[in-house]
């Protein structure tokens, strides 16, 4: 079976996040100033083959933790589909 793996990678509350603010900064500037908290993170998406959607869902669990977020600085979810 094929899944769709929809994962999405933000830095960690507890951490500065220099691009967020930068952002809010210029939302600010440019009169969007009802904008606040900014944080940008990643959006990653990917397909992968597995026998059922828990299989699917624990293989996308060790992708993020092992490849796609730095636990340090980051946390991440993720929602699992089946392609059709």
């Amino acid at each position: 079976m094929k899944f769709l793996a929809e994962v999405n990678v933000m830095p960690l509350k507890a951490l500065l996040d220099p691009q967020g603010k930068a952002v809010g900064m210029t939302m600010h500037n440019t009169g969007f100033s009802e904008a606040s908290n900014v944080r940008i993170g990643k959006h990653i998406t990917f397909e992968i083959e597995a026998k059922s959607r828990e299989a699917a869902m624990e293989r996308v669990n060790e992708i993020c933790s092992k490849m796609l977020a730095n636990p340090v600085m980051e946390g991440y979810d993720y929602h699992v589909t089946e392609v059709k």
